[in-house]
């Protein structure tokens, strides 16, 4: 099985650059998106030329913001929104579908915004997911856009971004490393503990093209679920967002 995560930066943007062939090539067996940007029935209108899935959709109250999706060639057993936390689930930023091997849940965690403004509701977030991730009773898939770069590789310009900067404050360093210590695994650095590899690119100054990125979509695995995983990528060649997608294979 290959499973994917993708924040599309806007579905409905990135339909009309193709996604539906994009996601042909892809080939996921379940693909997780953040930031669909659109309310469930534009998620679905969105993706009317895609064929072989099952949807789901959790769309933010306020209209173009936020929000995920899933798209599973298998009917899960059972699909749920949210953390169950009223306060964290107007957004639309997590959606867990539940297998018969595994939980796969794809989240959008909230960006601490500029100025930091969000970081006290950020940290209180990741303190809240990680609660939610562990009281499961089956090995776990965690994907999505965390919003964070945990390690210096894991972003071009760490000195100069650190505690200044959303996404590299050690607060939210400290969150990565919560899921760690709790039995998480980072896939892809498990795979590739030393390679430099971006998942964001501002658009502004052709960063994608300089290469001067941030590494904050990721696929973590519970202790019971690294044991299925056969290898990770990030797939720097698909077009489509500001975000590349990033995936996992299973043996």
């Amino acid at each position: 099985m290959k499973l994917v995560s993708w924040n599309l930066n806007g579905i409905r943007a990135v339909e009309k650059k193709g996604l539906s062939t994009i996601l042909e090539h892809i080939n996921a067996d379940i693909i997780g998106f953040q930031e669909t940007k659109a309310q469930d029935d534009q998620v679905l209108e969105a993706l009317k030329e895609v064929s072989g899935y099952h949807i789901f959709s959790n769309s933010a109250v306020k209209k173009g913001y936020s929000g995920t999706a899933i798209l599973s060639k298998k009917e899960p057993i059972k699909v749920t929104y949210g953390l169950g936390i009223e306060e964290h689930d107007q957004e639309g930023r997590l959606i867990c579908a539940e297998y018969e091997d595994f939980y796969y849940i794809t989240v959008y965690v909230p960006n601490s915004g500029n100025g930091l403004v969000r970081l006290k509701y950020r940290t209180k977030w990741d303190n809240d997911l990680l609660e939610f991730v562990n009281n499961k009773d089956k090995p776990v898939f965690l994907c999505g856009d965390l919003n964070v770069a945990h390690q210096e590789l894991d972003l071009k310009n760490p000195k100069s971004n650190y505690n200044k900067t959303a996404g590299y404050t050690q607060f939210e360093i400290d969150g990565m490393t919560n899921y760690i210590n709790s039995g998480f695994t980072d896939t892809f650095r498990h795979f590739y503990p030393q390679e430099i590899k971006y998942s964001w690119w501002s658009y502004r100054f052709s960063a994608r093209l300089k290469n001067i990125g941030w590494r904050l979509d990721y696929f973590l695995a519970s202790k019971e679920a690294l044991n299925m995983v056969n290898d990770a990528f990030i797939l720097n060649d698909v077009m489509g967002s500001d975000h590349c997608p990033v995936g996992i294979e299973l043996k």
